[in-house]
């Protein structure tokens, strides 16, 4: 049964062609957009010391990461830096997942 709140959205959903449902989707998505911060020099040093000792010691970070539309939090274990590609290769902890994320697209470290 359709919570009170849902009501319209469902009478309206209905009536609406699976293309505009799609745009207004896609207005929603623009609306909630986070620009991605700069970071400075000394952000930049600090974020490849901490993936690189988590390299080495093999330790579990989180990373907050700006996926385009937003921040994103991962808890990975860093598997290597590609300094030539500028690429993260981690592996998920909770998808248990080979991911790849593009170093200047990180926002914070945290070593745990």
């Amino acid at each position: 049964m359709a919570r009170p709140s849902d009501r319209g959205t469902i009478k309206w959903t209905s009536l609406m062609m699976p293309e505009h449902v799609e745009m207004v989707q896609e207005v929603f998505k623009e609306q909630t957009k986070e620009e991605k911060r700069e970071l400075d020099d000394q952000q930049i040093q600090d974020h490849a010391f901490a993936l690189e000792m988590a390299v080495k010691d093999n330790l579990t970070v989180e990373i907050k990461y700006h996926n385009g539309h937003n921040y994103t939090y991962f808890t990975v274990k860093v598997v290597g830096v590609n300094s030539d590609t500028k690429k993260v290769r981690c592996i998920d902890q909770r998808e248990k997942e080979d991911i790849q994320l593009n170093f200047y697209d990180i926002f914070e470290v945290t070593v745990l």
